[in-house]
Protein backbone atom coordinates (compact mmCIF):
# COMPACT_ATOMS: atom_id res chain seq x y z
CA UNK A 1 0.00 0.00 0.00
CA UNK A 2 1.54 3.39 -1.05
CA UNK A 3 0.42 6.34 1.41
CA UNK A 4 1.39 9.76 0.42
CA UNK A 5 2.67 12.30 2.66
CA UNK A 6 -0.61 14.37 0.90
CA UNK A 7 -2.73 13.86 -1.66
CA UNK A 8 -4.25 17.07 -3.11
CA UNK A 9 -5.74 15.21 -6.60
CA UNK A 10 -8.39 13.36 -4.40
CA UNK A 11 -8.90 16.66 -2.43
CA UNK A 12 -9.11 18.56 -6.11
CA UNK A 13 -11.61 15.80 -7.76
CA UNK A 14 -13.88 16.18 -4.69
CA UNK A 15 -15.11 19.82 -5.54
CA UNK A 16 -13.62 20.36 -8.86
CA UNK A 17 -16.75 21.82 -9.81
CA UNK A 18 -16.92 24.20 -7.57
CA UNK A 19 -13.20 25.19 -8.43
CA UNK A 20 -13.55 25.56 -12.33
CA UNK A 21 -16.49 26.76 -12.26
CA UNK A 22 -14.89 29.99 -9.78
CA UNK A 23 -11.92 30.05 -11.88
CA UNK A 24 -13.89 30.34 -15.10
CA UNK A 25 -15.87 33.36 -13.69
CA UNK A 26 -12.65 35.16 -13.42
CA UNK A 27 -11.29 34.03 -16.92
CA UNK A 28 -14.25 35.33 -18.46
CA UNK A 29 -14.20 38.49 -16.73
CA UNK A 30 -10.60 39.25 -17.35
CA UNK A 31 -10.36 41.07 -14.18
CA UNK A 32 -6.83 39.32 -12.79
CA UNK A 33 -5.37 41.84 -10.36
CA UNK A 34 -7.73 42.92 -7.35
CA UNK A 35 -10.63 41.86 -9.16
CA UNK A 36 -13.96 41.62 -6.58
CA UNK A 37 -12.93 38.01 -5.81
CA UNK A 38 -10.15 39.21 -3.92
CA UNK A 39 -12.48 41.76 -1.57
CA UNK A 40 -14.92 38.92 -1.18
CA UNK A 41 -12.22 36.50 -0.30
CA UNK A 42 -10.87 39.08 2.22
CA UNK A 43 -14.42 39.56 3.96
CA UNK A 44 -14.94 36.25 4.49
CA UNK A 45 -11.75 34.96 5.50
CA UNK A 46 -11.85 37.81 8.18
CA UNK A 47 -15.53 36.97 9.28
CA UNK A 48 -14.37 32.97 9.55
CA UNK A 49 -10.96 33.86 11.85
CA UNK A 50 -13.44 36.38 13.92
CA UNK A 51 -11.61 39.37 13.11
CA UNK A 52 -12.85 42.89 11.35
CA UNK A 53 -10.73 43.13 8.29
CA UNK A 54 -8.46 40.67 5.69
CA UNK A 55 -6.11 42.27 3.39
CA UNK A 56 -5.33 39.57 0.54
CA UNK A 57 -1.72 39.15 0.01
CA UNK A 58 1.17 37.43 -2.39
CA UNK A 59 2.15 34.91 -0.11
CA UNK A 60 1.97 33.92 3.57
CA UNK A 61 5.98 35.32 3.63
CA UNK A 62 4.91 38.48 2.35
CA UNK A 63 2.00 38.26 4.45
CA UNK A 64 4.61 38.60 7.46
CA UNK A 65 6.90 40.97 5.68
CA UNK A 66 3.70 43.74 5.49
CA UNK A 67 2.50 43.34 8.75
CA UNK A 68 5.90 44.18 10.06
CA UNK A 69 6.24 46.67 7.34
CA UNK A 70 3.02 48.32 8.37
CA UNK A 71 4.56 48.69 12.40
CA UNK A 72 7.69 50.40 10.27
CA UNK A 73 9.99 47.54 12.18
CA UNK A 74 13.15 48.65 10.32
CA UNK A 75 17.26 48.81 11.09
CA UNK A 76 17.95 49.28 15.19
CA UNK A 77 14.51 47.15 15.44
CA UNK A 78 14.76 43.97 17.53
CA UNK A 79 11.96 41.59 16.73
CA UNK A 80 11.56 38.37 19.10
CA UNK A 81 10.61 34.56 17.80
CA UNK A 82 11.34 31.05 17.79
CA UNK A 83 14.14 29.33 15.74
CA UNK A 84 12.30 26.18 15.19
CA UNK A 85 10.11 26.94 11.93
CA UNK A 86 9.79 27.84 8.60
CA UNK A 87 12.73 30.27 6.89
CA UNK A 88 10.29 32.72 6.30
CA UNK A 89 9.32 33.93 10.19
CA UNK A 90 12.90 35.24 10.19
CA UNK A 91 13.69 35.78 7.09
CA UNK A 92 10.89 38.43 7.20
CA UNK A 93 12.56 40.32 10.11
CA UNK A 94 16.08 40.12 8.36
CA UNK A 95 15.05 41.54 5.05
CA UNK A 96 14.13 44.73 6.92
CA UNK A 97 17.30 44.90 8.40
CA UNK A 98 16.16 44.30 11.91
CA UNK A 99 17.41 42.21 14.49
CA UNK A 100 16.29 38.75 14.95
CA UNK A 101 16.03 38.02 18.83
CA UNK A 102 15.44 33.98 19.09
CA UNK A 103 13.60 32.41 21.98
CA UNK A 104 13.46 28.43 22.43
CA UNK A 105 10.36 26.45 22.18
CA UNK A 106 7.68 24.71 24.76
CA UNK A 107 8.86 21.09 23.71
CA UNK A 108 5.00 20.09 23.86
CA UNK A 109 3.57 22.40 21.50
CA UNK A 110 6.78 23.26 19.36
CA UNK A 111 5.88 26.66 19.78
CA UNK A 112 7.38 29.85 21.49
CA UNK A 113 7.93 28.95 25.24
CA UNK A 114 6.04 32.29 26.92
CA UNK A 115 8.15 32.00 29.84
CA UNK A 116 11.41 33.30 28.51
CA UNK A 117 9.89 36.01 26.14
CA UNK A 118 10.22 38.87 28.71
CA UNK A 119 13.85 38.05 29.22
CA UNK A 120 14.74 38.45 25.96
CA UNK A 121 13.25 42.24 25.59
CA UNK A 122 15.02 45.30 25.27
CA UNK A 123 14.53 49.09 24.54
CA UNK A 124 15.09 48.04 21.17
CA UNK A 125 12.35 45.46 21.05
CA UNK A 126 9.87 46.42 18.51
CA UNK A 127 7.20 43.08 18.08
CA UNK A 128 6.83 39.14 19.19
CA UNK A 129 5.94 36.81 16.47
CA UNK A 130 4.67 34.10 17.98
CA UNK A 131 4.86 31.02 15.69
CA UNK A 132 1.38 28.23 15.24
CA UNK A 133 3.43 25.21 14.15
CA UNK A 134 1.36 22.52 13.09
CA UNK A 135 -2.15 23.47 13.47
CA UNK A 136 -1.57 24.33 17.44
CA UNK A 137 -2.01 28.17 18.62
CA UNK A 138 0.77 29.32 21.21
CA UNK A 139 0.00 29.99 24.62
CA UNK A 140 -1.70 33.45 23.49
CA UNK A 141 -2.53 34.80 27.21
CA UNK A 142 0.95 34.80 28.24
CA UNK A 143 2.22 36.23 25.42
CA UNK A 144 -0.06 38.65 24.95
CA UNK A 145 0.58 39.67 28.60
CA UNK A 146 4.16 40.40 27.75
CA UNK A 147 3.29 42.52 24.36
CA UNK A 148 1.03 44.62 26.84
CA UNK A 149 3.08 45.28 29.27
CA UNK A 150 6.15 46.31 27.13
CA UNK A 151 3.86 48.13 24.44
CA UNK A 152 5.05 45.58 21.84
CA UNK A 153 3.35 45.08 18.92
CA UNK A 154 2.25 41.11 17.98
CA UNK A 155 2.08 39.44 14.43
CA UNK A 156 1.27 36.03 14.51
CA UNK A 157 2.69 33.67 12.21
CA UNK A 158 -0.68 31.49 12.06
CA UNK A 159 0.23 30.48 8.03
CA UNK A 160 0.08 26.74 9.52
CA UNK A 161 -3.45 27.04 12.15
CA UNK A 162 -6.69 28.84 9.95
CA UNK A 163 -9.42 28.05 11.87
CA UNK A 164 -7.43 27.07 15.16
CA UNK A 165 -9.04 28.31 18.09
CA UNK A 166 -8.62 28.52 22.18
CA UNK A 167 -10.98 30.19 24.46
CA UNK A 168 -13.09 31.62 21.88
CA UNK A 169 -10.54 33.14 20.12
CA UNK A 170 -9.51 32.24 16.31
CA UNK A 171 -5.79 31.97 15.16
CA UNK A 172 -4.94 35.03 13.73
CA UNK A 173 -7.73 37.39 15.47
CA UNK A 174 -5.56 37.98 19.36
CA UNK A 175 -2.54 39.86 18.07
CA UNK A 176 -2.42 43.52 15.98
CA UNK A 177 -1.84 41.08 12.99
CA UNK A 178 -3.02 37.58 11.90
CA UNK A 179 -1.00 36.41 8.66
CA UNK A 180 -2.24 33.27 7.02
CA UNK A 181 -0.51 31.20 4.28
CA UNK A 182 -2.18 29.75 1.38
CA UNK A 183 0.25 27.81 -0.19
CA UNK A 184 -0.87 25.09 -1.66
CA UNK A 185 -0.28 22.05 1.25
CA UNK A 186 -2.11 24.08 4.27
CA UNK A 187 -5.07 23.12 5.21
CA UNK A 188 -6.88 26.23 3.08
CA UNK A 189 -4.55 25.92 -0.21
CA UNK A 190 -4.90 28.27 -3.14
CA UNK A 191 -3.48 27.14 -6.99
CA UNK A 192 -0.03 28.18 -6.27
CA UNK A 193 1.09 31.14 -3.40
CA UNK A 194 -0.99 33.72 -1.61
CA UNK A 195 -1.59 34.78 1.72
CA UNK A 196 -3.60 37.01 3.96
CA UNK A 197 -3.09 39.26 7.17
CA UNK A 198 -6.23 39.78 9.15
CA UNK A 199 -6.61 42.76 11.59
CA UNK A 200 -9.06 44.67 14.02
CA UNK A 201 -7.96 47.92 13.89
CA UNK A 202 -8.63 49.65 10.58
CA UNK A 203 -6.12 51.79 10.82
CA UNK A 204 -3.61 48.97 10.33
CA UNK A 205 -5.64 47.98 8.15
CA UNK A 206 -5.49 50.64 5.87
CA UNK A 207 -1.94 50.76 5.85
CA UNK A 208 -1.65 47.18 4.94
CA UNK A 209 -3.81 48.34 1.88
CA UNK A 210 -1.43 50.85 0.76
CA UNK A 211 1.52 49.13 1.45
CA UNK A 212 0.98 45.93 -0.99
CA UNK A 213 0.27 48.51 -3.68
CA UNK A 214 3.63 50.01 -4.05
CA UNK A 215 2.63 52.78 -1.24
CA UNK A 216 0.61 54.40 -3.12
CA UNK A 217 -2.53 56.46 -2.92
CA UNK A 218 -4.32 57.88 -4.67
CA UNK A 219 -2.71 55.43 -7.35
CA UNK A 220 0.65 57.05 -8.97
CA UNK A 221 0.86 58.99 -5.80
CA UNK A 222 3.35 57.03 -2.95
CA UNK A 223 3.54 58.48 0.72
CA UNK A 224 5.50 55.33 1.41
CA UNK A 225 7.64 52.66 0.42
CA UNK A 226 5.21 49.72 -0.21
CA UNK A 227 5.79 46.56 -2.25
CA UNK A 228 3.81 44.62 -5.17
CA UNK A 229 2.12 42.14 -2.18
CA UNK A 230 -0.94 42.00 -4.43
CA UNK A 231 -3.56 38.73 -3.97
CA UNK A 232 -3.91 37.33 -7.65
CA UNK A 233 -7.90 37.17 -8.30
CA UNK A 234 -7.81 33.49 -9.80
CA UNK A 235 -6.03 32.58 -6.47
CA UNK A 236 -8.65 34.37 -4.53
CA UNK A 237 -11.58 32.68 -6.32
CA UNK A 238 -10.09 29.04 -5.72
CA UNK A 239 -9.87 30.58 -1.46
CA UNK A 240 -12.99 31.30 -2.05
CA UNK A 241 -14.48 27.80 -3.24
CA UNK A 242 -12.50 25.78 -0.94
CA UNK A 243 -13.45 28.49 2.57
CA UNK A 244 -17.45 25.97 2.75
CA UNK A 245 -15.26 22.67 3.03
CA UNK A 246 -13.09 23.95 5.51
CA UNK A 247 -14.33 22.83 8.74
CA UNK A 248 -15.03 19.28 7.47
CA UNK A 249 -11.34 19.25 6.68
CA UNK A 250 -10.04 20.48 9.57
CA UNK A 251 -12.99 17.59 11.65
CA UNK A 252 -11.47 15.13 9.34
CA UNK A 253 -7.84 16.01 10.25
CA UNK A 254 -8.48 15.84 13.86
CA UNK A 255 -10.42 12.43 13.36
CA UNK A 256 -7.29 11.11 11.70
CA UNK A 257 -5.06 12.00 14.29
CA UNK A 258 -7.26 10.75 17.28
CA UNK A 259 -7.22 7.37 14.92
CA UNK A 260 -3.24 7.57 15.28
CA UNK A 261 -3.02 7.98 18.65
CA UNK A 262 -5.51 5.26 19.50
CA UNK A 263 -3.72 2.75 16.80
CA UNK A 264 0.03 4.12 18.52
CA UNK A 265 -1.24 3.01 21.98
CA UNK A 266 -3.03 -0.08 21.07
CA UNK A 267 0.15 -1.68 19.73
CA UNK A 268 2.16 -0.01 22.96
CA UNK A 269 4.90 2.25 21.55
CA UNK A 270 4.03 5.30 23.50
CA UNK A 271 4.29 3.13 26.58
CA UNK A 272 7.66 1.47 25.82
CA UNK A 273 9.03 5.70 24.69
CA UNK A 274 9.74 4.57 21.63
CA UNK A 275 7.40 7.58 20.21
CA UNK A 276 6.03 10.49 21.63
CA UNK A 277 2.69 11.45 20.42
CA UNK A 278 0.99 14.88 19.67
CA UNK A 279 -0.65 16.64 22.80
CA UNK A 280 -3.43 19.25 22.42
CA UNK A 281 -3.11 22.00 24.57
CA UNK A 282 -5.80 24.15 22.74
CA UNK A 283 -9.44 23.83 22.06
CA UNK A 284 -9.32 23.19 18.75
CA UNK A 285 -5.84 21.98 16.81
CA UNK A 286 -6.07 21.52 13.16
CA UNK A 287 -3.53 19.57 12.67
CA UNK A 288 -1.51 20.80 9.25
CA UNK A 289 0.58 18.18 10.33
CA UNK A 290 0.82 14.55 12.40
CA UNK A 291 4.39 15.27 14.10
CA UNK A 292 5.97 12.41 16.30
CA UNK A 293 9.11 12.37 18.08
CA UNK A 294 11.13 9.01 16.98
CA UNK A 295 14.02 7.56 18.40
CA UNK A 296 16.52 6.88 15.62
CA UNK A 297 14.54 9.25 13.67
CA UNK A 298 16.46 9.15 10.35
CA UNK A 299 16.19 5.95 10.14
CA UNK A 300 12.65 5.50 10.67
CA UNK A 301 12.48 7.78 7.95
CA UNK A 302 14.40 5.13 5.34
CA UNK A 303 12.40 2.91 6.37
CA UNK A 304 8.84 4.55 6.06
CA UNK A 305 10.05 5.52 2.09
CA UNK A 306 11.27 2.20 2.18
CA UNK A 307 7.54 0.83 2.39
CA UNK A 308 6.09 3.57 0.74
CA UNK A 309 4.93 5.88 3.84
CA UNK A 310 5.45 9.63 3.14
CA UNK A 311 7.10 11.35 5.74
CA UNK A 312 8.86 14.44 5.94
CA UNK A 313 10.89 16.58 8.92
CA UNK A 314 9.72 20.04 9.53
CA UNK A 315 12.15 21.39 9.97
CA UNK A 316 15.73 19.59 10.03
CA UNK A 317 18.06 22.64 10.87
CA UNK A 318 16.72 25.45 13.54
CA UNK A 319 17.11 28.47 12.24
CA UNK A 320 19.58 29.86 14.48
CA UNK A 321 22.16 27.65 12.93
CA UNK A 322 21.32 28.34 9.52
CA UNK A 323 24.34 30.40 7.40
CA UNK A 324 22.59 33.16 6.75
CA UNK A 325 21.73 33.72 10.44
CA UNK A 326 25.46 33.41 11.25
CA UNK A 327 25.65 36.72 11.92
CA UNK A 328 23.73 36.81 15.04
CA UNK A 329 25.87 34.97 16.66
CA UNK A 330 23.65 32.22 18.37
CA UNK A 331 25.96 28.83 18.45
CA UNK A 332 25.30 25.10 18.97
CA UNK A 333 23.18 24.47 22.32
CA UNK A 334 21.60 27.88 23.12
CA UNK A 335 18.21 26.52 22.20
CA UNK A 336 18.17 23.10 23.26
CA UNK A 337 14.31 22.15 22.64
CA UNK A 338 14.86 23.26 18.99
CA UNK A 339 17.71 21.56 18.62
CA UNK A 340 16.16 18.28 19.89
CA UNK A 341 13.15 18.75 17.43
CA UNK A 342 14.56 19.08 14.79
CA UNK A 343 16.94 15.84 15.64
CA UNK A 344 13.60 13.91 17.09
CA UNK A 345 10.61 14.83 15.03
CA UNK A 346 9.09 13.40 11.83
CA UNK A 347 5.56 13.81 10.45
CA UNK A 348 3.15 11.54 9.30
CA UNK A 349 0.22 11.61 6.92
CA UNK A 350 -2.69 13.69 8.07
CA UNK A 351 -5.04 14.82 4.88
CA UNK A 352 -8.59 14.57 5.07
CA UNK A 353 -8.91 12.10 2.63
CA UNK A 354 -6.67 9.69 4.45
CA UNK A 355 -8.23 6.45 4.56
CA UNK A 356 -9.32 4.05 7.93
CA UNK A 357 -6.79 1.34 5.39
CA UNK A 358 -3.85 4.20 4.95
CA UNK A 359 -3.84 5.36 8.44
CA UNK A 360 -3.25 1.81 10.36
CA UNK A 361 -1.06 0.60 7.29
CA UNK A 362 1.19 3.66 8.90
CA UNK A 363 1.56 2.72 12.50
CA UNK A 364 1.94 -0.60 11.46
CA UNK A 365 4.80 0.64 9.23
CA UNK A 366 5.99 2.58 12.36
CA UNK A 367 5.47 -0.54 14.58
CA UNK A 368 7.37 -2.91 12.39
CA UNK A 369 10.75 -0.57 12.43
CA UNK A 370 10.83 -0.82 16.06
CA UNK A 371 10.10 -4.24 16.53
CA UNK A 372 12.85 -5.26 14.01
Amino acid sequence: MKVPLLDLKAQYNSIRRDIEAAMTEVVESQMFILGPQVKACEAAIAAYSRCAFGVGVSSGTDALLIALMAEQVGPGDEVITSPYTFFASAGSIARLGAKTVFVDIDPITYNINPALIERAVTPRTKAIMPVYLYGQMADMNAVMAVARKHKLAVVEDACQSIGAEHQGQRAGAVGDYGCFSFFPSKNLGCFGDGGMVITQDPERAERLNVLRVHGSKPKYYHHVLGGNFRFDTLQAAVILAKLPYLDRWSDRRRSNADRYTRLFNACGLPAKNAVQLPVMRIDRHVFNQYVIRAPRRDELIAWLRKHDVGCEIYYPLPLHLQTCFAGLGYRAGDFPESEKAAAETVALPIYPELTDEQAEHVVKTVEAFYRQ
